[in-house]
């Protein structure tokens, strides 16, 4: 209908904007998860860990070179896939972890920062981008197609969106309601008093660390399809969107992280339809599309400080 109504968007006919509105939509919701995923840890440790989009890459990798090299069936590289991420980031926590607890919160992020280069070479050495090679990590769901409002819809797709919301909502009523949970609530919080109550900090935290690398392992995963391509480098600065997606929460809210991951989405997918539009600013606009997710953190964080003081920072006793 809208279509034979002409309807446009700043010049842009509204059927060539729809298809973007839908990539954007499963971007964001990968962006949101992930972000989810570095709130809980942030708030359990104090850790930033900018390595979460290579942790991912690498799980892919692994899960590639299983189905592309052995006879293992899809679910079970899919599986070690999500497994994959868990375990470097829980190796990691457990081994590097207590040597940069009492550091400030920028040295423990450039800890991190160090494990995504270290795992950054190691793919380059043993899966070397270029050349007419390229490697392919395509999920069952890519094949089933749904039209919805005139527009053709992937289940991967789906999926992304819908997994933001389920796994926003289960780590919420998780926080709340599981004695685990209150004690990641009581570690953000204050972690002296916490381990003075007697919680087992450092099971506390190794649970986070695990359960944020197996969110590393599920973005590792859905990625590659929504690329249509397995670019590990891609893959590693996925953390740029979702760290944009986290401060937008402020490192606190889960759900303003999932609309702030969805917002980053959306705004990187739509500003591309908008170089076919009739204003020259628009055609600007859209070849700095990347820079989306920075603007619209930087624009949150100054909306929130006029209430509160904002700060990414925490203080270690």
């Amino acid at each position: 209908m809208t279509e034979l109504l002409g309807l446009s968007i700043f010049g842009v006919d509204w059927g060539l904007i729809k298809p973007f509105i839908v990539i954007g939509l499963a971007f964001g919701g990968v962006y949101a998860l992930s972000g989810v995923g570095l709130v809980v840890l942030y708030r359990a440790t104090g850790v930033l860990n900018v390595a979460f989009g290579a942790i991912g890459a690498a799980g892919a990798l692994i899960a590639y070179y299983l189905i592309q090299h052995t006879g293992w069936p899809h679910w079970l590289a899919y599986t070690i896939c999500v497994l994959t991420g868990g375990v470097i980031n829980l190796l990691y926590g457990m081994v590097l972890g207590p040597a940069f607890a009492r550091q400030d919160p920028l040295v423990k992020m450039m800890g991190t920062l160090g494990l995504a280069l270290i795992l950054l070479g190691l793919m380059a050495w043993r899966a070397p981008i270029g050349g007419a090679f390229a490697r392919f990590l395509p999920l069952p769901s890519s094949d089933h197609h749904y039209t919805i409002l005139g527009t053709s819809v992937s289940l991967t797709q789906i999926i992304c969106l819908g997994l933001a919301f389920v796994l926003t909502a289960g780590t919420s009523l998780f926080l709340r309601l599981t004695k685990l949970g209150t004690a990641m609530r009581a570690l953000a919080n204050d972690r002296e008093i916490t381990a003075t109550l007697g919680v087992p900090v450092r099971r506390v935290e190794a649970a986070a660390w695990f359960g944020s690398g197996l969110i590393c392992g599920i973005a590792g995963l859905l990625l590659p399809d929504l690329l249509t391509s397995l670019d590990y480098s891609a893959l590693t600065f996925l953390v740029i969107a979702s760290l944009a997606a986290a401060l937008i929460g402020r490192l606190e809210s889960l759900w303003i992280t999932l609309f702030g991951g969805l917002a980053v989405g959306l705004a990187r997918a739509v500003l591309a339809p908008m170089a076919a539009s009739p204003y020259h600013f628009l055609q600007e606009l859209s070849k700095y599309r990347e820079a989306a997710p920075f603007v619209l953190a930087i624009i949150a964080l100054l909306f929130l400080s006029r209430r509160r003081v904002v700060t990414i920072s925490r203080t270690t006793r």
